[in-house]
């Protein structure tokens, strides 16, 4: 009957194989992990880019924290939205960098938000340990400047193997609660299907920082990558290898050795002169004439007349009016003095705290003199008055 399929036919479909060995049409794109949009030479190449980027990121991310910080190499792979998040931390940060010269694309890093919170406390010059509270604008400040110096050093590492400019925009981070979050397109459109996922375990001391940070691109821009890549190796493979340097021929009896400054038609003659049999060999001195005979091997050098230098006394050449005039000359020139009333130590939340009205104790005791620094540099001490109606420092004791 006309419409009716047989039952070879449903066990064909079920077994998802299509009927009469016809090959089964390819689902269309709904942006499940299991569509094998990256090949393996593609996968290979875009982690080799990512592993070059990230080196030189893990060396910056060091001179950011004074830490010593390990990324390992990475792992890649095309998931969706539903499979990348399934299993990792909630919430977490999204740092998204555009490539604005020599690439088209957007590279998204995804942090874990205690991860975040380390690095700032180290960028701050603390241990790594201040970690409490909620991640605000401040965290997101600090884990931007320290994306877009790593991203910075990684777009001019690609600039070296890619042979082309690339430059980056300026990163923007953001803090996503991936269990309330709605629409992944409402970070980047290319969340919506499959995309490239980068894995990096990074490391951060001993135990302050172990786990798992994600690199995302578009497939489009994994595969410009790829391209840019392949065009790199052919140029580099397609180049002559240097013909190998030819054997030096055998030397039957020594040569003359050829001279600093000896014309170069003499060099030639001395090479190809050889010793008669029963001659001592005659070697010219450093800077003698060319017809100048030479010591014989084996007998004496003439005495040598060696005498000590003699070098001016200049302790009693300096003119004290002299010195004086110099002095004139740099009087003229501004400096900045300050007063230094005290000082204190405050943490992040508690700076953060601040209002109209706190109090701030410093670490002087009442009636304690003052310090007075010129251009940074404590000079004297001194003590508060009031000149009519501003603030005087009078001069107590001066530092030697």
């Amino acid at each position: 009957m006309d419409g009716m399929l047989s039952q070879d036919e449903i066990n064909s479909l079920l077994s998802g194989s299509a009927p009469d060995g016809d090959a089964a049409p390819a689902p269309e794109g709904d942006g499940t992990a299991g569509e094998d949009l990256l090949t393996s030479e593609e996968k290979d190449a875009v982690g080799e880019v990512a592993n070059i980027s990230m080196g030189s990121s893990a060396t910056t991310l060091y001179s950011l924290v004074n830490m010593k910080v390990n990324i390992t190499t990475p792992v890649v792979d095309t998931v969706t939205w539903d499979t990348m998040i399934k299993d990792y931390e909630r919430p977490c940060v999204f740092v998204q960098i555009h490539y604005k010269v020599g690439l088209d694309g957007t590279n998204i890093l995804v942090l874990k938000e205690h991860d975040v919170k380390v690095i700032t406390d180290l960028m701050m010059g603390g241990d790594g340990s201040n970690t409490d509270g909620e991640l605000g604008e401040l965290h997101l400040s600090a884990i931007s400047e320290a994306m877009n110096q790593m991203m910075g050093s990684a777009a001019t590492s690609l600039s070296s193997m890619l042979g082309k400019m690339i430059d980056i925009s300026p990163p923007e981070a953001s803090l996503v609660n991936l269990d309330e979050f709605g629409k992944p397109e409402d970070i980047a459109d290319f969340l919506g299907g499959t995309f490239c996922k980068i894995s990096f375990r990074m490391q951060i001391g001993e135990d302050l920082v172990d786990s798992t940070i994600m690199q995302l691109y578009p497939i489009d821009f994994a595969k410009e990558l790829y391209s840019h890549f392949k065009e790199t190796g052919t140029t580099s493979q397609a180049e002559p290898e240097p013909a190998p340097a030819p054997e030096p021929a055998p030397q039957a009896a020594p040569q003359m050795q050829p001279q600093m400054g000896m014309d170069p038609s003499m060099q030639q003659m001395g090479m190809g002169m050889q010793p008669q049999m029963g001659m001592p060999m005659m070697q010219p001195q450093m800077g003698m004439p060319m017809g100048y005979a030479p010591q014989m091997m084996g007998m004496g050098m003439p005495p040598v007349n060696v005498q000590p230098a003699a070098f001016q006394n200049f302790a009693g050449d300096i003119n004290p009016l002299q010195s004086q005039e110099n002095i004139e000359l740099i009087k003229d020139v501004p400096l900045d003095v300050t007063v230094e009333l005290g000082r204190t130590h405050k943490s992040i939340n508690e700076i953060l705290d601040f209002a109209p009205g706190t109090i701030i104790e410093l670490d002087k005791i009442a009636g304690e003199p003052i310090d007075v620094l010129v251009n940074g540099k404590y000079v004297a001490k001194g003590e508060v008055v009031v000149i009519e109606e501003s603030f005087g420092v009078r001069v107590t004791e001066i530092i030697k």
